[in-house]
């Protein structure tokens, strides 16, 4: 049971450290499944427009 509470705090730490890389990860990860789960084909054009939009920058 320690070690499990040890990686919890370290979790914890690591969080706390690197806030804006965990948004960063969240935000993928919700993304992610979006795509894989829930959009639709007019979501996926959608997405695709927005894609192509922000690689121009």
């Amino acid at each position: 049971m320690t070690s499990k509470n040890a990686q919890t705090e370290a979790n914890k730490r690591w969080a706390a450290k690197n806030k804006e890389h965990k948004k960063y990860l969240s935000y993928r990860t919700y993304a992610r499944s979006f795509i894989k789960k829930l959009a639709t084909n007019d979501d996926l054009d959608e997405l695709e427009q927005l894609i192509a939009e922000r690689r121009e920058q």
